[in-house]
C-alpha cells in the first residue's frame, strides 16, 4: 500500500502472483470459468451487438435474473480504478449506522495516496457515516475511503476483509491492494467482478440510494457545507454527456493507468439490467456512452438473447463453488492481467474527477484536489 499503512502478509504475497506483465504469454486455459464457459471464449459473445465499442472488456447482464445477455472478455483483469470502491461498500457499509457521528483525525488522513480524488473530508471536523458514504459514491473520495476503512480497523484489515467478501461473491478475477481502488501493482478486477460486486451492492437500499443520489451538501466546518455532485455523468448529465433514462447509478472511476471504468445499473418497463465497460480506447466520454449503447441493446435485441453465461450467486447465500481450476477463470479468458507496472508517474490523477484535472490543463486541478477537491466534477 502506498503511504503509512502495511500490506497484510495476505496481501503482499498475492501481489507478486497477480502483477502479470501486459505483454505475457497467455496463461494456461482452466477447466472450468466462472458464470459459464462461454464466458472464457475469445470475441463477442451474443448477437447484433452495438457497433464502435472500443472497450478491452465488458459485459451486459440482467440484474433480477443474473443471466449474462453479452460480453467481450468478461474474466480479463484489468485496473479496476474507483469501480473498486463498490466492493468496499458491499464489505463494509453495514458495519456502521448512517446516523453514527465521528471526528476524523490526521492520522486517518496519512495514508491517502498523494494525487488521489478528494471530497474534502478535514481532521478535527465531526461528520456522520452517511455524509463519508456519500463523499465516497458522489465524489469518489480517496480520503472518505480511508477514514471509514480505520474506522473499520485499518486499511490492512479492510484489504483482508475484501478480499475475503470478493471470494465469497465468487469474483475471482479480483485481487485487493488498497480500498479506494488507486493504482497498485497487482491492484485488479475483470468486468464479470464489477458486475457481482454491483448487483450485490443494489440489494442494500443504502448503496441503492447513496448511488443514485446527485448532489448532497459536505460539511466544510463549523456550520458550513458545500455542495457535491456525483461525478457519474450518465446520472447527472455533466460535460455534456446526456443523461440515462431511468439510471440507478452505480460507480465510474479513472486513473491515468486504468483509463475510465464504469459499471451502470438502469431500469425500464420493470427489468433492471447491469452494464460494465473497463478501458475504452479514446475519449473522456466514452465509458458513458458505450454503456449507454449497450444499455439500449439490453432493453432492446437483449430482451430475446440467449444467455451466453450467468452471474453466480456469493457463497455465503447458497451459490455453488466453482471447481478446482476455475479459480483462474481471468486465465480461460484467454487474456493476461493488465498493467502490473504501477510505477509512480501512473499515479497522478485517481478517481473520476482525475478528467477534470486532464482536460483543464493538470497542474491547478491537481493543486485543487490536494486541497480537497471540493469544487470538482468528474
Amino acid at each position: 500500500m502506498h503511504g503509512s499503512s502495511p500490506l497484510s502478509r495476505r496481501a503482499a504475497l498475492g501481489l507478486a502472483a497477480a502483477a502479470i506483465p501486459l505483454a505475457s504469454a497467455t496463461p494456461a486455459h482452466a477447466t472450468t470459468v466462472v458464470g459459464g464457459a462461454r464466458l472464457a471464449r475469445a470475441g463477442i459473445q451474443g448477437t447484433a451487438l452495438p457497433r464502435k465499442l472500443t472497450a478491452a472488456a465488458w459485459l451486459v447482464a440482467d440484474c433480477d435474473s443474473g443471466e449474462v445477455l453479452a460480453s467481450f472478455n468478461a474474466h480479463r483483469r484489468l485496473a479496476p480504478a474507483s469501480t473498486l470502491k463498490m466492493l468496499f461498500a458491499d464489505t463494509v457499509l453495514k458495519k456502521f449506522a448512517p446516523t453514527e457521528r465521528h471526528t476524523v483525525t490526521d492520522a486517518e488522513l496519512a495514508d491517502v495516496p498523494s494525487g488521489s480524488s478528494l471530497v474534502g473530508v478535514k481532521p478535527g471536523i465531526t461528520y456522520t457515516v452517511e455524509q463519508l458514504w456519500q463523499g465516497v459514491f458522489l465524489r469518489s473520495g480517496n480520503d472518505a475511503v480511508h477514514v471509514l476503512a480505520h474506522m473499520n480497523g485499518g486499511v490492512a484489515r479492510t484489504v483482508e476483509e475484501m478480499q475475503a467478501k470478493a471470494e465469497d461473491l465468487q469474483a475471482l478475477d479480483t485481487h485487493v491492494v488498497s480500498p479506494d481502488g488507486f493504482d497498485h501493482k497487482g491492484q485488479l478486477s475483470s468486468a464479470y467482478d464489477l458486475t457481482l460486486f454491483a448487483r450485490h451492492g443494489l440489494k442494500d437500499p443504502d448503496f441503492r440510494a447513496y448511488c443514485h443520489t446527485r448532489t448532497a451538501d459536505f460539511p466544510a466546518g463549523g456550520r458550513k457545507t458545500f455542495q457535491i455532485q456525483n461525478t457519474d455523468r450518465l446520472l447527472t448529465g455533466a460535460w455534456g454527456v446526456k443523461t440515462y433514462d431511468g439510471l440507478i447509478g452505480v460507480k465510474n472511476g479513472y486513473t491515468s493507468n486504468a483509463g475510465n471504468t464504469f459499471t451502470g445499473a438502469a431500469t425500464r418497463g420493470g427489468r433492471t439490467l447491469l452494464v460494465t465497460v473497463m478501458h475504452p480506447k479514446s475519449g473522456y466520454n466514452a465509458v458513458y456512452e458505450e454503456t449507454a449503447a449497450l444499455l439500449d441493446w439490453g432493453f432492446t435485441k437483449g430482451g430475446s438473447a440467449p444467455a451466453v453465461g450467468t452471474l453466480v450467486e456469493p457463497l455465503s447465500e447458497g451459490g455453488t463453488k466453482a471447481a478446482p481450476g476455475g479459480k483462474s477463470a481471468h486465465a480461460a479468458a484467454g487474456a493476461p492481467g493488465a498493467v502490473a507496472g504501477g510505477s509512480s508517474s501512473w499515479k497522478l490523477l485517481e478517481g473520476a474527477g482525475g478528467t477534470v484535472a486532464l482536460l483543464a490543463g493538470g497542474a491547478w486541478a491537481l493543486r485543487r484536489r490536494r486541497k480537497g477537491g471540493a469544487g470538482q466534477t468528474g
